[in-house]
């Protein structure tokens, strides 16, 4: 009994033990509800984070908040344009301030609100300076297009206007932060109406209009309320984007944001669809006046004040239309008013006829600033920043080139010196039958590197190009600033590329300048600078100071200007001698093609391009001299217009600076007239005499070798142009020649390469 009862016991209590299993599977349900028990977590984890992240974010946005400006009239008022000031920081310019005429928040017509509106922010009377809807939707809007659709309202924008830099790299989030504070501000202080004058008076209108009621004025002759609503349109939809939608420059971009206005005009229920009609089939320039013409300043200083706009953008990035800087130039105002005279009146050149081109830039040796500048002549009244010749490299510079192509990498690589003996005679590009010519189709047989750069001979040019070879040039004229994409042989005596990429290749009046200045002041390179400070609108500012690289060895500059001094004084450019001053230079002219004569009906006296390149140990000055279009041609009676305006020019700025003549460096030798470096020089075999009249050259019979020390001034050759001019027996003067050259000639090439070269007869 006992045992049963045991065993019921021990049934009993195993009952339980198992039941362990069933139980254990019973614990299923309660990982249901430990899930949503985590995402439950997870979700106020969030919450959390999220309310976190807000007051993080509130902090944050409070912190950038607090050092907001305060709001003043006068902030909202003024306009954003930039200070140009000259070199002595006289005020030069102050684009926009001049010109503009505001109006009061009660003569501001519907039809331009309800244009602006539509376009810039439709939400804008029911926002309190910041929209939060605009915001997200053009947040979705960029996600979806990939665009860039902007959110901000009129409030801000005035807000940005006023108190920012309007560009893209400057919008930091604490930038954001404030703008978002003060439009939430302006709008506690000002109307609607009130902000929208503000708006209305202040964006900028291209063409250094500020002001919608200063555009319309300039634009249609008309004020704001007597616009069209086609021309009322036009004029909402510029401060967008002024410069693109200018409608004398880009009337097809202008119409394009016209009709976008007219289109969120209609599609807000502010014109009838007959209205919408109307306009959008109205010609853009329908009532668009003339460009009136600009003070005297700007028409004088235009093209160099376009340049200096261009570098701020470069070195800064800022736009000076909307960014209110101070910008410090390297203009000699005085200088400028000069150079436009001579350029400009018959007062010092008698010009063939308004259409006869000039581009000149005046540079600064010791620094490479571009002290004066001007790209045109006769430019039609009200242009602003018309074409600036000076800055292009679509011409040919012809035997300008010489020196820093030829002669100064011969110097400077193969250790030539100016007395160096070189063959004058018949020659081909190598790797072709194509003869090399010089302009007067002689040859003058052996002759110094001397006499073959101040006579402008092109065989020896040629001649050095390919013994130098192609490699150390490009390195040469790379130091100098001046590149390009494919050299080729015809570069020995052309500045002719098939490729200018804008600027980049080739050669202009700004480049030449540059690199003859760096000749002049004995081989450092400047690269050319027209602005050297730059004043932001919170004060900070960056300099910009002239930063010099050696270019070429003192010694090959010293006897570059040695020769270029022969230029002058005895050579091709002897129209280009003021009395007494101390210079060097080089002449140049291009050619046509033997094609280009035929379809001009002629074969000899025309020429598309004649330049002049000089310096003094103060100022370098290169002068382009042609027409825009490229057969008219530049004749025999006007050929030495380029070397009348440099002359006259350096005459000016040499007034009022020392004249003091350039020293020989260390590392030289004068032997006679010529110059060896040291350790270099080889008496000659027998005597020599080349082939120019003796009186054009200084007794070379002297054996005595100047000391490295000496002064420059007691071994000189006939350097110095306050030497009577002397006329050498070869002619020099295209005046008197009898070929389709001048003595500086270069027919105007394409590419010549190693093997396919064109027939060329340049001095």
């Amino acid at each position: 009994m006992s045992d049963k009862s045991q065993s019921r016991a021990s049934r009993r209590q195993e009952k339980p033990q198992k039941n362990n299993t069933p139980n254990t599977n019973k614990q299923k349900p309660k990982k249901k509800r430990s899930v949503g028990s985590i995402i439950l977590k997870i979700f106020l984890s969030l919450v959390t984070l999220a309310v976190i992240g807000i007051l993080v974010g509130a902090g944050v946005f409070w912190s950038y908040a607090k050092d907001s400006e305060k709001i003043t009239d006068e902030k909202l008022d003024a306009t954003v344009s930039s200070k140009f000031y000259a070199g002595d920081e006289q005020l030069l310019l102050d684009i926009g301030a001049e010109n503009r005429v505001k109006i009061e928040p009660n003569q501001v017509p519907q039809l331009l609100i309800d244009a602006i509106v539509s376009v810039e922010d439709r939400r804008f009377y029911q926002h309190k300076g910041v929209d939060p809807i605009r915001i997200i939707g053009s947040a979705v809007s960029n996600v979806k297009t990939g665009g860039l659709q902007g959110g901000s309202t009129l409030t801000q924008q005035l807000i940005k206007l006023s108190y920012f830099s309007t560009n893209a790299e400057d919008q930091t989030l604490k930038r954001k932060a404030q703008e978002a504070w003060m439009a939430l501000e302006l709008e506690k202080e000002k109307s609607k109406q009130e902000i929208l004058t503000y708006y209305v008076n202040k964006v900028y209108m291209a063409n250094g209009y500020y002001g919608m009621e200063t555009a319309s004025e300039n634009y249609f002759d008309k004020t704001l309320d007597q616009l069209t609503l086609a021309q009322t349109a036009l004029i909402a939809g510029m401060p967008q984007a002024p410069s693109d939608y200018d409608p004398y420059v880009h009337p097809d971009y202008a119409k394009t944001r016209r009709d976008i206005v007219l289109g969120t005009m209609l599609e807000n229920k502010k014109i009838s669809q007959a209205e919408y009609d109307e306009a959008i089939a109205t010609p853009i320039d329908e009532g668009l006046q003339q460009p009136t013409k600009e003070d005297s300043n700007r028409e004088i200083v235009d093209n160099y004040i376009f340049e200096a706009i261009k570098e701020v953008k470069e070195k800064t990035g800022k736009d000076v239309y909307t960014d209110g800087l101070k910008i410090y130039t390297n203009l000699d105002l005085e200088a400028q008013k000069k150079l436009y005279d001579i350029v400009n009146t018959e007062d010092y050149i008698d010009y063939p006829d308004d259409e006869f081109q000039v581009a000149s830039t005046l540079v600064d040796v010791k620094t490479g600033q571009v002290r004066a500048q001007i790209g045109a002549r006769k430019v039609a009244e009200g242009t602003v920043f018309g074409f600036n010749a000076a800055v292009e490299t679509g011409r040919d510079f012809g035997s300008t080139m010489k020196p820093i192509t030829d002669y100064g990498p011969a110097f400077e690589y193969l250790d030539k010196s100016t007395g160096d003996m070189i063959s004058d005679q018949p020659y081909t590009y190598e790797g072709t039958k194509t003869p090399v010519k010089n302009w007067d189709n002689q040859y003058f047989g052996n002759i110094t590197l001397r006499s073959a750069l101040y006579n402008s001979r092109n065989v020896p040019a040629v001649k050095l190009f390919n013994e130098v070879g192609a490699d150390n040039i490009t390195t040469f004229l790379g130091k100098l600033g001046i590149q390009y994409k494919t050299i080729h042989q015809s570069n020995a005596i052309s500045s002719n590329t098939e490729d200018q990429d804008g600027s980049k290749y080739g050669a202009s009046s700004l480049k030449m300048a540059a690199a003859y200045a760096a000749i002049a002041n004995g081989g450092t390179y400047y690269k050319p600078q027209y602005v050297n400070k730059v004043v932001y609108q919170n004060g900070t500012e960056d300099e910009f100071p002239a930063e010099g690289q050696r270019a070429m060895k003192e010694t090959t500059a010293y006897m570059l200007t040695d020769i270029l001094k022969d230029t002058i004084s005895i050579g091709s450019g002897t129209n280009a001698q003021i009395e007494g001053l101390y210079q060097a230079g080089k002449t140049g002219t291009s050619n046509y093609t033997d094609e280009e004569l035929a379809k001009l009906d002629t074969t000899n006296g025309v020429y598309p391009d004649i330049l002049f390149v000089g310096y003094t140990p103060n100022y370098a000055i290169s002068v382009w001299t042609g027409y825009n279009k490229k057969m008219t041609p530049i004749t025999d009676e006007t050929n030495m217009i380029a070397s009348d305006v440099y002359r006259e020019f350096m005459r000016y700025v040499s007034s009022s600076v020392s004249n003091v003549d350039w020293e020989m460096p260390s590392g030289l030798s004068r032997i006679g007239r010529e110059l060896y470096l040291d350790g270099k020089y080889t008496p000659p075999s027998s005597s020599y005499t080349p082939p120019v009249s003796s009186e054009t050259i200084e007794s070379t019979t002297s054996s005595t070798i100047e000391s490295s020390t000496s002064s420059s001034s007691s071994s000189s050759s006939s350097s110095s142009s306050s030497s009577a001019p002397v006329t050498p027996s070869q002619p020099d003067n295209g005046q008197t020649q009898t070929s389709s050259q001048t003595p500086d000639s270069s027919v105007t090439p394409p590419p010549v390469s190693n093997t396919e070269t064109t027939e060329q007869n340049t001095q």
